[in-house]
């Protein structure tokens, strides 16, 4: 269609000649912002296209619909950031061998030791999500959730709710995806919102209500560092606060300013 075409081609903003009038005050301004626009006839034509495609190529995700090119350039890049990771611990054991070598039996135990805590907390608390997820319950929350009708609120809410009802903000944040991504995806093309916006939200959201008591981070830094929930939630849960409030605070500054 004239649409893609014109969208391939760069275009960030497409009217239709129906709603031209009263939409083109707003598209200026929404270029001159950094932001897209569409009619709201060209968002319900993305919105099927975008749909249209998953079902054709039965993709789970736009990651499926890379062209090999693409995928090739995606991969390079995660190798280049593992590449310095294991360039950096080289460096490490060519210039630190021997306070390396003297503490390294010790270090090892109390490494190990960490790891495992962590990854039982964390593991638990995981599977402690997939099972919330799966009781009825869980659609009566979702489908509540999907009712906010502003896609980047909705995204926030649902992810930092999910996020805090399971304890994990890897496990709501998965959990929210999988549950909703369509939606949330389906909702940010009509509305003209980048995904990298979108992803950005759900990242910070996924980091707000994951600290209540029952998480497996603040369980596994309490046992650490030898306190009691009694001694330090206080100010766990001051930056829980903290970290929810700022996640719409991005929010307002982008419908604000258009920054992405």
């Amino acid at each position: 269609s004239y649409v893609l075409r014109s969208l391939k081609a760069g275009a960030r903003a497409y009217l239709l000649k129906d709603s031209a009038e009263a939409d083109l005050i707003a598209a200026i301004q929404a270029i001159i912002e950094g932001r897209s626009f569409f009619s709201p006839g060209v968002r319900a034509l993305l919105k099927e296209d975008y749909i249209y495609r998953l079902q054709k190529f039965g993709a789970d995700d736009t990651y499926e619909l890379l062209t090999a090119r693409e995928e090739g350039h995606f991969r390079l890049a995660f190798l280049d950031s593992n590449l310095v990771q294991l360039v950096g611990i080289l460096l490490v054991f060519v210039f630190g061998f021997r306070q390396l070598k003297a503490k390294f039996a010790e270090g090892s135990k109390s490494a190990i030791a960490g790891a495992l805590l962590a990854s039982m907390n964390t593991a638990s608390e995981y599977g402690f999500g997939a099972v919330i997820a799966a009781l009825p319950g869980f659609i009566v929350i979702r489908d509540a959730l999907k009712a906010i009708p502003n896609p980047l609120v909705n995204e926030a809410i649902s992810v930092t709710t999910l996020a805090g009802i399971t304890g994990s903000a890897s496990g709501g944040m998965s959990i929210a995806l999988a549950a909703m991504a369509d939606d949330f995806k389906a909702a940010a093309t009509s509305a003209g919102i980048p995904f990298d916006v979108l992803h950005r939200v759900a990242a910070m959201a996924s980091g707000g209500m994951d600290t209540l008591p029952h998480n497996g981070a603040v369980i596994t830094l309490l046992a650490v560092c030898g306190l009691t929930h009694r001694q330090s939630y206080k100010d766990i849960f001051a930056i829980t606060c903290l970290k929810t409030i700022a996640v719409f605070v991005v929010i307002g500054v982008y419908y604000a300013t258009g920054l992405t």
